[in-house]
């Protein structure tokens, strides 16, 4: 008689320690439905199953099994190609957690071979606030004297940036087509509201307090905006109280796989967020609200700062939710209510809508302005290429993506297109620029508050 055969142990499971590793659960949990094909900006416009969410966690299960090795090339070229905007996680019925698989499987890939060098020099300035500070007082400069917009049809990677440097400039976000009204004369940055009915809002309704979180780009580039965030806030009955010691917020460096740097960055947030005694942490970026609503999360591996990460989280609101809850308050001028002379149109960003779940805030925000017409966007849920600094590492892609959701915009024929984060006011903002295009690309709050501008709210 044979003896019987030996029992053959399942085959180890390759890359033990590694992120991905850790998030097994989130690849065993995808059943491969194909949901996530019509939802995803990349298969959409490739025809690639690799690069469709179920074709990149099928590459994420093999990694894990030793099948594919975290050098390979085709590994690499299907991970880098995601924009990670987790369109596919509002579609996916087993609740994949897609965006924490993408960022593990980057940072897996990392400890394996460099991130690529464009992505670590941008990084690299982002986390030292003296390269940051020294980069955008430089933006701004370019901005200011007109070189940016000489340099913003330059072909390639160095072109698109300066058109996307230039698209924030205040003076570009008028438009001849709407004389007077709601973009057409900003505010001062130092504006207060001083109608009677404003203050008496603001001494006798107090809704909580606020900290806001200033930002790296919004603060460097579109510190206008955040100026308009305070006084709206403070309009709506918020009392607005400085968090001093923020830092970036992380979410790039968690995007691109430098896992290490992220946490290093949450931990410094969580710590200056903690010394400001506030009610709510405003935050007008949709990547920062998303990345910092999961601190949680990206600390999950630090004991001494998971809890306190997540009460920090619990805390962050995009200033869209907190503007909802309060109202928001209405423009009373006469003159404009009702008088529908702006064609406005929302493009959703991906980290407000997808990662944070957030839909019906920003559009009543744009509904309580009376001066404008609110038109609707064609896959106005669609990545635009923006993603980080997706649009400037992988650049090919990333115009691919946004020549259709630019062909979108031009067919709803509208003044302005609002969205609320800053490197999609900058990606669409640069599309339209170069195109020639008379449509503008605004924050929300910058709307809202120009509307307050013209008449006192209610």
């Amino acid at each position: 008689m044979s003896a019987p055969s030996p029992v053959v142990a399942p085959r180890e499971r390759a890359l033990p320690d590694s992120p991905l590793a850790r998030e097994r659960s989130g690849i065993d949990a995808c059943v491969h439905c194909g949901f996530c094909l019509q939802a995803c900006p990349t298969y959409v416009t490739l025809e690639d199953e690799n690069d469709s969410p179920r074709g990149r966690i099928l590459l994420m299960r093999t990694l894990l099994e030793g099948t594919l090795s975290p050098t390979d090339e085709s590994v690499e070229t299907h991970i880098a190609r995601c924009l990670g905007c987790r369109a596919c996680e509002t579609v996916c019925p087993a609740g994949v957690p897609y965006g924490h698989l993408l960022e593990a499987t980057r940072a897996t890939l990392a400890e394996h071979r460099p991130i690529p060098a464009v992505a670590r020099a941008i990084l690299a300035v982002f986390e030292r606030p003296w390269l940051l500070r020294a980069a955008m007082a430089g933006g701004r400069v370019l901005r200011a004297t007109g070189i940016a917009r000489l340099l913003a049809d330059l072909p390639g990677r160095f072109g698109f940036a300066m058109a996307m440097l230039a698209s924030t400039a205040r003076g570009d976000r008028g438009s001849s087509q709407a004389e007077g009204g709601i973009y057409s004369r900003p505010p001062s940055d130092s504006t207060r509201m001083e109608d009677p009915s404003v203050a008496s809002l603001a001494r006798d309704d107090k809704r909580g307090s606020v900290a806001l979180l200033t930002g790296c780009v919004m603060e460097g580039l579109f510190a206008a905006t955040n100026r308009a965030t305070e006084r709206v806030l403070d309009v709506n009955g918020y009392v607005l109280v400085e968090a001093s010691g923020q830092r970036c917020c992380g979410a790039l460096h968690a995007h691109a796989g430098d896992d290490e740097a992220a946490r290093r960055l949450a931990r410094a947030n969580v710590a200056a967020f903690e010394r400001a005694p506030v009610d709510y942490i405003c935050v007008n970026a949709a990547g920062c609200g998303a990345t910092m609503k999961e601190y949680a999360h990206l600390l999950a591996i630090d004991p001494d700062w998971r809890d306190r990460g997540a009460k920090v989280a619990a805390k962050v609101r995009d200033v869209s939710e907190l503007l909802a809850v309060a109202g928001p308050g209405l423009s009373t001028n006469a003159s404009d209510r009702g008088a529908k002379r702006v064609r406005v149109a929302y493009d959703a960003p991906c980290h407000l809508l997808h990662a944070q779940g957030i839909a019906a805030p920003p559009l009543e925000v744009l509904q309580a302005i009376p001066e404008i017409e609110l038109v609707a966007l064609a896959e106005s849920d669609m990545c635009c290429g923006s993603a980080g600094i997706y649009n400037l590492v992988e650049p090919d892609t990333s115009n691919v993506v946004l020549e259709r959701k630019l062909a979108n915009i031009a067919r709803a024929d509208v003044d302005i297109v609002a969205t609320g984060n800053p490197g999609c006011l900058m990606q669409i903002g640069a599309g339209l620029l170069r195109d020639g295009s008379r449509t503008r690309a605004m924050h929300p709050v910058d709307l809202l508050d120009r509307s307050y501008a013209d008449g006192a709210p209610r």
